[in-house]
């Protein structure tokens, strides 16, 4: 009997020994600094979530993020880097859906999502709008459709051709019944200036990015391409209030390179959502890019990314023939 509850002893002991040293593996990360590679030029919407996540990131773990920007290729210079980085939790990506979704659908790349352990969403930028440059004399979402209408292709739309933006002109040329010339711009910091400097009439980008420009009349905002308006928009009107069912949100992914230990992985996911949580950061997201809180936990990134890919999937012929 004692020999039993002896050994009895002895097996929890070591059952609660083995437990904690578990514990203490999954609450390791993170030891050093994360690299956060992000597939995009500063100053843009994509950078600033990064950005923002970073600080938090600091305050929660007490270790810092380094952010690495590269905007080439589309974005696919970051990807491809991160797709073939070691595993070992050090190397971040933070990309939005265009750079994970649209440039596979593109063929710009020939993989996809699923060649990398996904996180979560960190955001949803909510705070989309098409714009239009002041020397376009574009002032209304009708008036835009009204000269695209009576001249195809004379209004000129600023894009990454075979990015995520490229698919949103295509897709609202569409449903709107007009025809775009799209020209290649590059990234969001680059389409800013090239509305500014008059050599694009309109673009898709994010109100953060053309705030100041709007308020000084050099810039104005002809819709929001939200299912419901943004409060933090203010008046501004969605495309389905003007007469086009025209919706197309843009998610924040954070993952990791293939094989990354799925402790690492849940573990900057808890974080994340922590981040969320914090009123401090809501506040960041709003004053910088008018973007509500947004968080998916790994299971429910995968499944709307699965669910997006499979709408874009939709106007691959399109896109690759517009590239």
């Amino acid at each position: 009997m004692k020999k039993a509850l002896c050994a009895s002893l002895v097996t929890a002991f070591v059952s609660l020994t083995a437990i904690s040293a578990l514990a203490a593996e999954e609450t390791k990360w993170p030891t050093r600094p994360v690299q956060v590679i992000v597939p995009a030029s500063a100053g843009g919407d994509t950078d600033f979530n990064a950005r923002t996540m970073a600080k938090y990131f600091n305050q929660i773990t007490g270790k810092s993020m380094v952010i690495t920007n590269m905007g080439g290729g589309g974005g696919s210079v970051a990807t491809s880097q991160v797709k073939e980085a070691e595993p070992n939790g050090n190397t971040i990506l933070f990309a939005h859906v265009g750079q994970l979704v649209v440039n596979e659908v593109s063929g710009l790349i020939d993989y996809g999502y699923d060649a990398f352990d996904v996180s979560c969403i960190a955001g949803v930028d909510k705070g989309a709008v098409f714009v239009s440059g002041k020397a376009s004399g574009i002032d209304t979402l009708d008036a835009l459709i009204q000269k695209a209408k009576a001249k195809p292709n004379s209004v000129i739309y600023g894009t990454e051709l075979g990015g995520f933006s490229h698919l949103q002109g295509l897709i609202f040329q569409k449903l709107a019944g007009i025809e775009l010339k799209m020209v290649d711009t590059g990234s969001a910091a680059e389409k800013v200036t090239s509305l500014l400097g008059g050599r694009i009439d309109m673009s898709a980008v994010s109100y953060g990015a053309v705030q100041d420009y709007v308020k000084t009349s050099d810039m104005t905002i002809l819709a929001q391409p939200n299912e419901e308006p943004n409060p933090l928009l203010g008046d501004v009107k969605t495309f389905k209030e003007q007469g086009i069912d025209f919706v197309v949100d843009k998610p924040y992914v954070i993952a990791f390179p293939k094989g990354t230990d799925p402790a690492i992985v849940k573990k900057m996911a808890d974080i994340m959502k922590q981040i969320t949580e914090m009123p401090a950061y809501a506040k960041d997201l709003e004053q910088g890019f008018k973007q509500p809180v947004s968080y998916y936990n790994t299971e429910e990134a995968i499944a709307r990314l699965k669910e997006t890919r499979e709408t874009f999937m939709q106007y691959k012929d399109l896109l690759q023939q517009n590239k």
